[in-house]
C-alpha cells in the first residue's frame, strides 16, 4: 500500500465486539486496522462470488438505469 493512498473511515461498533476485536489483533500481533482490512477484504470477494449478492446488484443496476432513463426522457 502506497502512503496517501488510503482513505480513512469512521467505524462504529459495540463496545463488547470492539474488544474482542483488539483482542484478535493483540494475539496475532496485528493493528486493529490491518485486522479489519482483512475481514472487509474477505467479505467483498465472498460477495463478488455470491450468485445471490451479484442477483442484487443486477437488480439495482436496472433500477438504477431506469430512473436515468426516466430524467433523460424528461429534458426539454
Amino acid at each position: 500500500m502506497k502512503p496517501g493512498s488510503t482513505k480513512n473511515l469512521l467505524l462504529r461498533l459495540d463496545p463488547g465486539l470492539a474488544e474482542r476485536l483488539q483482542t484478535v489483533a493483540e494475539v496475532e500481533g496485528r493493528s486493529i486496522s490491518e485486522v479489519v482490512r482483512e475481514a472487509i477484504a474477505t467479505l467483498v470477494e465472498q460477495r463478488r462470488r455470491d450468485k445471490r449478492f451479484l442477483q442484487l446488484l443486477d437488480d439495482n443496476l436496472a433500477r438504477h438505469q431506469q430512473a436515468l432513463d426516466l430524467l433523460r426522457d424528461d429534458q426539454p
